[in-house]
């Protein structure tokens, strides 16, 4: 094949070097606009993982790879005057240049041809090539001028960094940050030959402006970032090879995804490859890896499917489907660890103390989970959770080891919970009449002795018009009372458990069927006068319409509500939880989705915050003072038009004036024209930014299923407790199970249940060490 690849960056080269290699009748020709062995920018990064793939595929370049870089495990943290280490993290420095070099050499000794100088604007320059590999950078010409066809995804982001250098030597991959009159900068810095360190220094936009650096030239902002990071540098000086830009030297990242991949110009085949294609924000440093590992597939699929033009269009379908998936998990981890350094001179560096500053940092991709850095630093994360202990209240004999953070006590107001988990409110449509009944006691009581710290009951209704179904439970008749306190005293004399209860009424989501006879769907007959903030149907066209509440009916329900907080109070209910998301009765009148009105109650949020301040003020007050009170809130409506997790905030601090203790941060179920984005642990961002912009403790809830996830949450600060929803259907002892699967045994089991707890402990340790040696030895394994 007659194979052109348009840039020698890490991409270009390296897929050239392996496909002359592999076939060396290939003619192959790398274009490069600089000058021979020149290049621009300082060190890179990759990990262990992508230099043990590289041994794989060209042994002679990875040698002299391994000669030249630098390999360190260890992160360090620099913040408020303390200095954290970590290991066990296995990285790969080395220099741009160098890397390039070394590629470069290694292209002509394998007959590659090299042309440097050559400025190529389009791929119609390469009439007679079979396969142009369009590695051309961030900013592509053959990307954008084929833009309609890649289909590029573009988005620039607000933090401004600059990409520097310094020979001053460092032992770590280092982390700084300071704070200035105007907020924080922080330095991504890491060793990359026996002379120089990379030296990135990052801010946020308005930061930057505040320090006028958008009117500084590059002397300047170098001038600038020595004195910010004097007390580091110690009188080392840092540098740029950035003189070929003009101004200051400062840029935005661009995340780039595109579409499609590749395409046929009517001669030849054209595919993006690297940065043109992708790109990973250096805070995870994996722009390199991305490149590299593109030339090992594409090259593979060579090899597999055949490496003549004609099975060319075949192995451009079977790279993109398989790059795209690795590249997405890989750029999803980026763009959480660039938000985390986006935000975090907002939300973490004066809320969070430098240890748990430290675990939120390291787990800032969501790739690194708790029991991942068990295995990465031991003793780092023994320690961390002895400092976590202790801040929890705990007091550890000396050479105690400390619980995992998801097993330390929580003390809210006058109630301490065992452990951070609590089993989540979920709908059961198994009352009648609005009696919770035996079935309540089974179905409560078998999750409060499974390990929880607490356990919610399904939202209870504080009126009979405010039922979701006829099968919901309600809060609003003597009757009522009689059956909640036989589960709740229940609970109290079988296990440690707490028990709670959310209050709410449905509002336009009232007076529909029972889940599994149709959910969402009116009544077929006896549907009852429903009513919301606005008039509105749920369902559009299907839904009873909902009149708009008058004063009259705000009132009557706030007295509805006052009446069931003294109904819950007086047979013991441990926690109170305000129900105003969902679309339900008091989250209508929050979203602008649900709330046209035009009096005092409509408009504005705070307007709109009005009567669910009311409701929560007047249950506030007939809450005994020493049991804490929570808020359930939608914290994005996932529709346009809708709450934001910025409006989340605000709704926070406004509960958080009237006296709640902690926000429920859910998401979501207020339109069915929603479009809310899924994944592990999704809703959890929001209970992170609104506990440190708000100052109020949250609780994550949504998709939480494993303890690792709770331990990572609780860890890093992202929430106090963690509600577990699905896990405690399918098991109601799953905080046991989870804690047993960990090796946490000081858990403590129900006595009738305590001879089984030595088995479930054996059984997972078990099939740790079965796939501990599977993992050494595939065929032993394969043989028993």
């Amino acid at each position: 094949m007659n194979i052109v690849c348009i840039g020698g960056g890490p991409a270009g080269l390296y897929f050239a070097l392996l496909m002359k290699q592999a076939n060396p009748s290939h003619d192959i020709t790398v274009v490069e606009r600089n000058k021979p062995y020149d290049t621009f920018g300082w060190g890179v990064v990759f990990s262990d993982a992508t230099m043990d793939n590289m041994r794989i595929w060209d042994p002679a370049s990875a040698a002299e790879i391994e000669q030249a870089f630098n390999h360190w495990d260890d992160i360090e943290l620099g913040i408020k005057g303390e200095v954290i280490r970590s290991g066990g993290h296995g990285f790969v420095g080395i220099g741009r240049k160098k890397l390039l070099n070394i590629l470069q050499r290694r292209c002509e000794a394998l007959g590659v041809k090299l042309e440097f100088e050559v400025d190529a604007e389009s791929d119609s320059q390469y009439p007679d090539a079979d396969l142009i590999i369009a590695s051309d950078g961030i900013n592509s010409r053959i990307r954008n001028q084929h833009e309609d066809i890649f289909k590029p995804d573009i988005v620039v982001r607000p933090n401004r960094f600059i990409w520097l250098g310094t020979q001053k030597l460092y032992d770590a991959f280092t982390f700084l940050f300071e704070k200035t009159e105007h907020g924080w900068f922080q330095a991504h810095i890491y060793k990359f030959d026996e002379n120089t360190t990379t030296f990135i220094v990052e801010c946020p936009e308005h930061v930057w402006q505040a320090h006028r650096l958008d009117l500084a030239d590059q002397e300047e902002s170098i001038a600038f970032c020595e004195k910010v990071f004097a007390k580091n540098l110690q009188g080392a000086k840092l540098m740029t090879n950035a003189r070929h830009l003009r101004g200051s030297a400062w840029l935005n990242f661009q995340r780039v995804k595109c579409e499609q991949w590749s395409f046929f110009n009517g001669r030849s085949h054209v595919v993006l490859m690297g940065d043109a294609v992708h790109t990973a924000h250096f805070a995870i440093g994996s722009g390199t890896k991305l490149a590299i590992e593109d030339a090992i597939e594409l090259a593979r699929q060579f090899r597999d499917q055949g490496d003549t033009a004609e099975h060319i269009p075949a192995v451009l379908a079977r790279y993109q489907a398989l790059r795209h998936v690795d590249v997405l998990r890989l750029q999803n981890a980026a763009w959480n660890a660039m938000e985390w350094f986006e935000a975090c001179g907002e939300r973490y560096c004066d809320q969070l103390e430098g240890p748990q500053f430290m675990y939120s940092m390291l787990t800032r991709s969501q790739r690194i989970s708790h029991e991942n850095l068990r295995l990465r630093d031991a003793k780092w994360l023994g320690d961390f959770e002895a400092w976590f202990a202790q801040r929890a209240g705990m007091q550890l004999a000396p050479g105690q080891t400390a619980p995992p953070p998801m097993f330390t006590p929580y003390t809210v107001r006058g109630l301490t919970l065992k452990n951070r988990v609590v089993v989540s409110p979920m709908a059961q449509y198994s009352a009648v009449d609005g009696v919770a009944g035996d079935y309540h006691l089974v179905h409560l009581g078998a999750r409060a002795m499974g390990g929880a710290g607490m356990v919610f009951a399904e939202m209870t209704c504080v009126s009979a018009e405010g039922r979701i179904t006829p099968g919901c439970p309600g809060l609003y008749a003597p009757e009522h009372t009689t059956a909640w306190k036989r589960i709740v005293d229940w609970v109290h004399a079988n296990s440690d458990c707490k028990f709670a209860m959310q209050l709410g009424h449905a509002g336009a989501k009232a007076s529909t069927r029972v889940a599994w006879e149709g959910i969402d769907q009116p009544l077929p007959a006896g549907n009852w006068p429903i009513v919301s903030a606005s008039e509105q149907q749920y369902l559009e066209c299907v839904s009873q319409t909902a009149r708009a509440m008058t004063r009259a009916d705000m009132d009557e329900v706030t007295a509805q509500f006052v009446a069931s907080t003294q109904a819950a109070a007086e047979i013991g209910v441990d926690w109170l939880e305000l129900h105003c998301a969902h679309g339900y009765l008091l989250s209508s009148f929050i979203s602008p989705l649900t709330n046209q009105r035009d009096d005092a109650y409509g408009g504005s949020l705070e307007n709109r915050l009005r009567y669910p301040l009311e409701v929560f003020t007047a249950v506030r007050a007939a809450w005994p003072a020493d049991r804490p009170m929570s808020v359930r809130i939608s914290a994005h409506d996932w529709v346009e038009g809708g709450i934001t997790p910025d409006d989340a905030v605000e709704i926070a601090k406004a509960f958080k004036a009237a006296g709640a203790d902690l926000i429920d941060c859910s998401s979501g179920q207020v339109s069915k024209k929603e479009k809310p984005v899924y994944g592990r642990m999704f809703q959890t961002p929001f209970a992170d930014r609104i506990r440190q912009e708000a100052g109020i403790a949250t609780i994550a809830v949504g998709a939480i299923s494993e303890a690792d996830h709770v331990n990572s949450i609780i860890s890093a600060g992202r929430a106090d407790l963690c509600a577990v929803a699905r896990p405690h259907l399918a098991n109601p002892a799953w905080t046991l199970t989870e804690a047993a699967k960990i090796g946490y045994t000081a858990l403590a089991w129900p006595k009738q249940y305590v001879s089984g707890k030595a088995q479930m402990e054996a059984n997972f340790q078990r099939e740790k060490a079965q796939a501990a040696a599977a993992a050494q030895s595939p065929a032993r394994a394969a043989e028993a």
